[in-house]
């Protein structure tokens, strides 16, 4: 069927759903009122394609690119997704991680159109309102960060806009969720960077962060302005400071589908990662001594998902507690320290004498994994990572603070410091390192991966709540679809150009999980595979005539 359209002329070419550029038919343009408005050579998307590529490919840097990017996206939707999807390997990194941290430094000064919605302190009791303004009322996901803790970059305020707007599009080319069906939210509640408040060209509230009432409430009106209008929308909380991250999953988890992805979607990636690279090492996750370098959302977030895991080998609670080892700015996460401790830390302190550094806790518990989360670079040292490989036959060295200029060791370090034994995955891709005469190709621990598939599961079944469950049927299901041919190269997550796949096999996994708890708004049909597939979206120009 023909999409109903009830624009003309310069308004279909200026919106980037209508929009196919020299694509429309002759029988388009005569209809809309197209006719020299455009050059009169039809041109199907295949060769519009070979165009806009060969444009990309003329921008000499990656920040040159992403605004490349972001303006196709701005004017022609559909060719955009068709050109990522297509391209998908060479472009996340511009579109997401590492690329992204910068854009989004940069977003007030390289802003050209709204994508999204900027919700500030300025507009608490008109939330509802402003939702309204939302061109498209059938909303299903909606990625919304305050700014606070944008990847390893720390406060950014309103430039934070640039990681829901990343988020949405991999949605899109990683799962297929159709683009009208998303929106990205950034809650402008001030910032305290100073660097970025005090630039004159700064698009945000020139005041410091709220942390008090206001803030809540501005929250709470969002939260429930989304429920009221969109009920089965699904949210999902994005690059919170710690400090918010924990207590507002826990006030809103069960107030309809939310999670958190720096929390449950980084857990569950994890899971995957280790669990494919035990794959490589054939051994249980029950005999593994986990080190976390970092104790924050994605350190607890790991804990919690690789507690599942342990508890499904047939541990007791206490008993996959013992196997992690938290080390955080002062050292060894301990109970003589409880009472100085945030509240999610309390459950990992270890009964036992404080370690004042990671290299400490490394030379004694003699480590089979270590992973990095602290968002601080190089500080898994030469020494550290030698002496974890002198009692380790296959270290598994997972490096996954973003973007790459923040992790803590890089793949060429983490193999030629153990002669090629490492099994390594960093948070932002690192390019294959070639030594003694092999090839080792680093995996890449994307939360792409993990939440386009949780969030394509659970619109398909009209999921009521999101739990961690869903996370672990994710990770199980992720870690069996790397394929051995990767992990004979030592890499533990599949390759990006298989992500469609993969996620609509953790979408049929999601889906089972919420029609077995009981969550389901949508009848289950009787072939979920099929369901899944007919839900896909697929960037193909419709007929508007």
């Amino acid at each position: 069927m023909p999409e109903t359209v009830n624009k003309r002329g310069v308004d279909v070419l200026h919106d980037p759903r209508l929009n196919k550029g020299t694509a429309f038919t002759p029988a388009e343009r005569d209809k809309l009122g197209l006719r020299g408005l455009l050059p009169p050579r039809y041109v199907p998307i295949e060769e519009q394609l070979e165009r806009v590529y060969e444009n990309y490919g003329y921008k000499e840097s990656d920040l040159a690119k992403y605004i490349y990017l972001i303006g196709l996206l701005d004017r022609n939707e559909t060719l955009f997704y068709y050109l990522l999807e297509r391209h998908l390997e060479e472009m996340m990194p511009i579109v997401y991680t590492p690329t992204v941290g910068l854009a989004c430094q940069k977003f007030s000064r390289i802003f050209r159109r709204p994508r999204g919605l900027a919700i500030s302190l300025d507009d608490a009791g008109k939330v509802d309102q402003i939702l309204g303004n939302w061109p498209y009322q059938d909303i299903r996901i909606i990625v919304f960060t305050d700014g606070e803790r944008i990847l390893g970059l720390g406060d950014l305020g309103l430039n934070g806009m640039g990681i829901p707007v990343g988020k949405l599009s991999l949605y899109v080319a990683a799962a297929g969720i159709d683009p009208i069906l998303t929106l990205p939210v950034c809650l402008d509640v001030g910032t305290d960077n100073d660097q970025i408040r005090f630039d004159p060209l700064y698009l945000g509230l020139d005041r410091p962060r709220e942390r008090g009432e206001a803030y809540d409430q501005l929250v709470d009106e969002f939260i429930h302005a989304v429920r009221k209008r969109w009920p089965l929308c699904i949210l999902q909380f994005e690059d919170f400071g710690n400090a918010n991250a924990f207590r507002l999953l826990a006030k809103y988890k069960d107030v309809g589908p939310v999670f958190n992805d720096d929390m449950q979607g980084t857990g569950s990636v994890a899971l995957a990662g280790v669990l494919a690279a035990l794959r490589i090492t054939r051994q249980p996750l029950a005999d593994q001594r986990i080190v976390f370098l970092g104790a924050g959302e994605a350190a607890i977030g790991i804990a919690k998902a690789l507690l599942a895991g342990l508890q499904d080998e047939g541990l007791t609670e206490q008993e996959a507690r013992d196997r992690f080892w938290l080390v955080d700015s002062k050292g060894l996460v301990t109970r003589n320290r409880l009472d100085q401790l945030p509240i999610h830390k309390r459950p990992f302190a270890r009964d036992e004498a404080a370690i004042g550094s990671l290299a400490g806790v490394v030379a004694k518990v003699h480590p089979t994994i270590l992973l990095g989360v602290s968002g601080q670079t190089g500080l898994f040292t030469e020494e550290i990572v030698r002496t974890m490989a002198q009692h380790v036959q296959r270290p598994i060295i997972f490096a996954l603070s973003n973007p790459t200029s923040k992790a803590e060791c890089t793949a060429q370090q983490a193999y030629t410091w153990t002669d090629g034994r490492a099994i390594f995955a960093s948070g932002s891709p690192f390019d294959p390192v070639k030594l003694n005469g092999r090839t080792y190709r680093p995996g890449q621990g994307n939360n792409a991966y993990i939440f386009p598939g949780v969030g394509l599961g659970a619109v398909v079944s009209g999921a009521t709540r999101i739990t961690d469950s869903m996370f672990h049927q994710a990770a199980m299901t992720l870690a069996q679809a790397v394929p051995d041919h990767l992990l004979k190269e030592g890499c533990v997550f599949p390759a990006l150009t298989a992500i469609q796949p993969v996620s609509a096999r953790i979408a049929v996994a999601v889906a089972t999980e919420v029609y077995r708890l009981g969550l389901a708004s949508v009848p289950e049909p009787p072939n979920l595979e099929e369901a899944v597939a007919n839900a896909i979206w697929k960037p193909e120009y419709r007929s508007l005539v």
